[in-house]
């Protein structure tokens, strides 16, 4: 007797229904669902509350913590050319540990329940619902855990003086990345640099 396939419930909460889907599950998150609507991800209305979020609220919350970090640095007796350099390392920092999570981390093949679970929770839910406004960018809380996160891991590698600098230039780096990636998916750009992009983009996606 072969086994009933297990079937997503798009009435019912997602995430706890996935890890159901078993070896079946890459194939069904990569088969993308292009409306714009926001799917009901949990039961709770605090969890549901915590992953959705504005793409304003990306710079408006992590930029003035940027430069407040920057301006540490600065007081403790940096030069301007010296917190430059700061700054753009952060940023390749930044960028780099970005790489490397999309590499080896969010496109990782699961099929256990919990691995298919959070796979779903942490970037499955943007390959399948990729037009879902308020799911192209990192939240908040879970921006926030992040970056205490780092704090103490760059507080065991770098210096009292440069350590805020170089963690405001990771901050001004996933800014950059997170306002891009959410222009990329729901921007109508005019210019044919930003058009190219979001092709690309979408056919890698």
């Amino acid at each position: 007797m072969t086994a009933q396939r297990f079937t997503i419930d798009f009435n019912k909460p997602l995430v706890f229904q996935v890890g159901h889907l078993g070896e079946t599950y890459q194939e069904w998150v990569h088969q993308p669902i292009l409306t714009k609507g926001s799917p009901r991800f949990f039961q709770s209305d605090i969890l549901e509350f915590l992953t959705r979020t504005v793409w304003w609220a990306v710079p408006s919350i992590w930029l003035p913590v940027a430069f407040w970090c920057i301006s540490m640095s600065i007081s403790m007796g940096n030069t301007l050319p010296q917190i430059a350099l700061l700054v753009g390392l952060g940023m390749f920092i930044w960028t780099f540990l970005e790489y490397c999570f999309h590499r080896f981390l969010f496109h990782i093949e699961t099929k256990s329940y919990w691995g298919n679970t959070m796979h779903y929770l942490l970037h499955g839910c943007h390959h399948k619902h990729p037009m879902d406004g308020l799911r192209l960018v990192i939240p908040p809380a879970e921006a926030a855990v992040l970056a205490i996160m780092f704090w103490y891991l760059y507080k065991l590698l770098f210096t009292p003086s440069t350590r805020p600098a170089l963690f405001g230039g990771g901050l001004i780096g996933y800014v950059m990345y997170d306002c891009i990636h959410y222009y990329v998916h729901h921007g109508q750009p005019t210019n044919q640099v930003p058009k190219n992009l979001k092709v690309t983009y979408i056919l890698v996606l």
